[in-house]
């Protein structure tokens, strides 16, 4: 699953890096995403591919209550095809995810250990995402919103959680994008776990645990030995 992740790059650098038009607002540096909060995410609409900023839990159109929303941060690559929540906009509402880590816990001696998972040559990496709007029916406001899709966990996640993020590599991103591409079997053919060697996985400071502490902080690997007695498990 995915319950916390890392936008620590500013928004220019991501559109530079997603090849999007910026049109965001804010500029960027989360250390701390959490289900509800606003997130930046690449869509494409006909020839324009932009980054935006959606919610992060999807509330589908036809939702009584934008809180069901809180229960929706991730879609199972398995069920997405079928799933009343997300099957529509499998079909055609299709975004990227930048993220430059995220966040998973282990019990250990007691208490709730964070590691943080990024890319190894620290790119940003590309989660597989669908996205919705939602007429608000008092104020006729779109609220657009998404969810992470999430496939078995390779290897080295799998020690710390039996599922991760759908990390899509770059050559992927056209065709996921494509609104226009609806075969569900090519779809699917793309949400397979990443390899373990692109990743690393390290233990962080308890600060993440709460969801109001920000700052580069939070993703500081924690000092020896902890580190490497953790590492040498997770390799």
């Amino acid at each position: 699953m995915c319950g916390r992740f890392v936008q620590e790059r500013s928004n220019a650098e991501l559109a530079e890096l997603f090849d999007a038009e910026s049109l965001v607002d804010d500029p960027g540096g989360h250390y701390n995403l959490a289900p509800t909060d606003p997130a930046a995410v690449v869509v494409q609409r006909g020839s324009r591919r932009g980054l935006t900023a959606y919610g992060w839990g999807l509330v589908p159109h036809w939702a009584e209550r934008f809180s069901v929303g809180a229960r929706s941060i991730n879609a199972r690559s398995e069920t997405i095809a079928t799933s009343p929540t997300f099957r529509e906009s499998f079909a055609r509402r299709r975004c990227l995810v930048p993220a430059d880590g995220f966040y998973e816990w282990r019990r250990e001696e007691g208490r709730r250990q964070p590691f943080l998972i990024r890319r190894r040559d620290r790119l940003p990496l590309a989660f597989a995402g669908l996205w919705a709007g939602w007429s608000d029916p008092e104020s006729g406001e779109v609220r657009r919103t998404f969810s992470i899709v999430t496939t078995g966990a390779n290897t080295l996640i799998a020690t710390l959680h039996d599922r991760m993020p759908v990390v899509l590599d770059s050559d992927a991103w056209e065709r996921w994008l494509d609104p226009k591409l609806s075969d569900p079997a090519e779809l699917l053919g793309l949400l397979a776990a990443a390899p373990d060697e692109g990743l690393e996985v390290f233990t962080v400071a308890p600060l993440v645990n709460s969801v109001r502490n920000n700052g580069p902080a939070l993703i500081e690997p924690q000092p020896e030995p902890l580190t490497v007695q953790v590492s040498a498990e997770l390799v």
